[in-house]
């Protein structure tokens, strides 16, 4: 398993696609299987031009980039997660889709991020996708495919957990804003969904913005099995290629905790609105009127 790292330079798409390429090519060349390449790796993402370099940036499903890297799959003999990109529907919509090609390059899986992170006004610039993402493949099992924020949220782990994922994947382009949240959040949802997590970040600095890096692999234990290094802001941060061979079956051995806890859910508690003392039991609900026993006073 590798994951790839690096800072896409914003408004370059040539310079971003031959460095994912010489990714690809660097992974197959130490016998990587699966790569994961980083969110918008092609037009960079720096939320100032986003909206500006997703836009031109933008190509359909069957345009040359998806093609160069369809190609780049087929001639490393790889799985390659390849990011995510920005994408020009057949509707007009701009999506921010991540790509999965398998070995012979065939498109297996497209997932467009649906859970959009609106502080980097990613709402202003994108559509967000309408469903959850797996597929199935012989080697790999069932795998989720999500996107920056998607994994942020408890509901897309447990979603793909019931669909049978035991892998994840997660190209990202997190900010060092957020870092406590990637330190923490991912591993527990690893550990409770019995779930491989890999997270493969942009790392850097441009302009006023830095993004965390910290790519990594987390183990159905919780555990961080390998990571990249963390950006530093206004510090120039290396590329890397993380590699790790992991065993898909540890996953199916930790999947105990989450079926128990599947089983043991009970969804009438699970409400929005608190239920009152008056609706659970016939009590008067806290605050209101209590009749008293008391005498008057005079």
């Amino acid at each position: 398993m590798g994951v790839a790292q690096w800072l896409a330079s914003p408004g370059e798409p040539r310079q971003n696609l031959a460095v994912a390429l010489g990714m690809a090519e660097r992974a197959a060349a130490l016998g990587v299987e699966l790569l994961v390449l980083p969110e918008l790796w092609s037009c960079g993402y720096f939320p100032e031009t986003l909206a500006v370099d997703a836009r031109r940036d933008a190509e359909p499903l069957s345009g040359p980039r998806a093609q160069r890297l369809s190609e780049a799959a087929r001639q490393h003999a790889l799985f390659l997660a390849a990011g995510s990109v920005p994408e020009r529907g057949d509707d007009g919509h701009l999506y921010d889709t991540a790509l999965v090609f398998d070995p012979a390059g065939r498109l297996v899986a497209r997932h467009r991020k649906a859970h959009l992170y609106t502080p980097a006004l990613e709402h202003a610039v994108f559509t967000p996708g309408d469903q959850l993402t797996t597929f199935t493949d012989p080697a790999l099992g069932t795998v989720g495919l999500v996107v920056g924020f998607d994994g942020d949220v408890p509901e897309v782990a447990r979603t793909l957990a019931r669909r049978g994922a035991r892998l994840v994947l997660v190209p990202s382009a997190c900010e060092v804003e957020r870092s406590s949240e990637w330190e923490l959040v991912h591993p527990a949802l690893a550990l409770v969904h019995g779930q491989w997590w890999v997270q493969a970040n942009q790392a850097g600095s441009f302009g006023s913005s830095t993004l965390l890096g910290a790519s990594r692999i987390i183990a159905p234990t919780g555990t961080v099995v390998t990571a990249a290094g963390e950006a530093v802001p206004g510090l120039v941060s290396p590329a890397e290629l993380v590699v790790h061979r992991i065993d898909l079956q540890l996953a199916a051995h930790r999947a105990g905790l989450a079926a128990l806890l599947e089983a043991g859910r009970r969804p009438e508690l699970y409400r929005d609105e608190p239920e009152t003392e008056t609706e659970a039991d016939g009590a008067q609900p806290l605050g209101s009127a209590v009749p008293s026993t008391m005498p008057a006073s005079p």
